[in-house]
């Protein structure tokens, strides 16, 4: 008896043992859960802080480095001279310039020239004033249609904005992509190229290339206008050439 009373006894210890081992498993368990998830949590945290503190170090260093761009003394040579932004988008051999379509690129662009103190003319100023033939000429390269266009507003230079594209197959994802190209060429009224900037964007949201271009304008803008405006003062194209 008394040894089927100690052996049950065991047994009775032993599955208590046993209940509070699982209680503590199931305890221990959910605090390194809990332990996981904070980790978790604060990893995303610190990762997210340090992304944000990236981005504005290098907006910062954007800004710094527009502000020495512009810095050069230029400005009031350019005081009294006047720019003529005029946007074409090539396909191919043909060329897109009604103006109209590049409404919202030119508002971008013109609004970083005009920021810089420089003076251009609007859309429906250059609309009214120069012919769709000629346009399509000056995109042709015609350097008497760009002296025409320029005579008929009375501009001293002349910003030429080229959108070239080139659409595909992405091989390694396999969705469409366009490849966009903007180059904006400052000249004189007789063609003489004073200053030149590019850039160049990639997407996979379709073959819409005016989008993609107006999106890259609007994050790229800034630095390349500023390039633009340091190339041509020093050059010493302070003053409009003949």
């Amino acid at each position: 008896m008394d040894f089927v009373w100690i052996a049950r006894m065991d047994f009775r210890t032993l599955s208590a043992l046993v209940r509070f081992g699982l209680r503590m498993v199931v305890v221990l368990g959910i605090g390194l859960a809990g332990t996981a998830r904070g980790a978790d949590q604060f990893s995303f945290s610190a990762s997210a802080e340090a992304a944000q503190a990236k981005a504005q170090q290098d907006a910062a260093q954007q800004t710094e480095t527009i502000q020495a761009l512009v810095s050069v003394p230029c400005r009031e040579r350019l005081k009294n001279h006047k720019i003529l932004l005029l946007i074409g988008e090539q396909h191919a051999d043909q060329w897109l310039t009604d103006q109209d379509r590049y409404g919202e690129l030119f508002q971008v662009i013109d609004a970083r020239l005009r920021g810089l103190g420089l003076k251009t003319y609007t859309q429906q100023e250059i609309k009214a004033s120069i012919a769709q033939a000629e346009l399509d000429a000056y995109f042709k390269n015609d350097p008497d249609a760009a002296l025409a266009a320029s005579k008929k507003l009375g501009a001293n230079y002349v910003l030429r904005g080229s959108i070239s594209s080139q659409a595909g197959v992405n091989p390694v994802v396999q969705v469409n992509e366009v490849s966009i190209g903007i180059e904006l060429t400052l000249s004189s009224i007789r063609g003489r190229i004073l200053a030149s900037v590019d850039a160049h964007s990639e997407s996979y949201s379709g073959g819409d290339t005016l989008y993609t271009a107006l999106a890259m304008m609007r994050e790229k803008a800034d630095p390349l206008v500023a390039r633009l405006y340091n190339d041509f003062c020093r050059g010493g194209n302070g003053q409009a050439p003949n």
